[in-house]
């Protein structure tokens, strides 16, 4: 949690990124929450997965909701529109930006089935037309 006051992170609760059968050699790149507050994502490299948490919001406490497939190799980063509707995972290991659809009730990913080819992608950002 965080004491905007007094500037001040606590831990309250350690979790893994992995489904409970993988343990080792794996790492995690990148995490995000949802625009709506409800949900956080993390990238896991090696797993080549997002997993996805519920965020209790009186507690912030996490629940895993599960991981999705990338679709793709190393997942360095990945993106979530402003909108909260898309996440584009980027998979630097293959070579493409892979689209999910984000449900909004459980924070679930969906393949769109728009991948884009880019070489070596390691970050996407979206970027409000309205602030030039």
């Amino acid at each position: 949690s965080y004491d905007a006051e007094r500037g001040v992170l606590k831990e309250i609760q350690t979790l893994t990124t992995l489904p409970h059968e993988v343990r080792e050699g794996y790492s995690t790149a990148e995490a995000q929450v949802h625009p709506s507050g409800k949900f956080l994502y993390g990238s896991n490299r090696g797993h080549d997965s997002i997993a996805i948490f519920s965020i209790d919001p009186s507690s912030g406490k996490l629940t895993a909701v599960g991981h999705q497939p990338t679709g793709g190799k190393t997942p360095r980063n990945f993106a979530i529109d402003p909108t909260g509707q898309f996440l584009l995972a980027e998979n630097q290991g293959s070579d493409t930006i892979v689209v999910f659809r984000i449900d909004p009730k459980t924070g679930e990913l969906k393949a769109t089935g728009h991948v884009v080819e880019v070489p070596n992608p390691v970050c996407v950002k979206f970027l409000d037309p309205t602030k030039r």
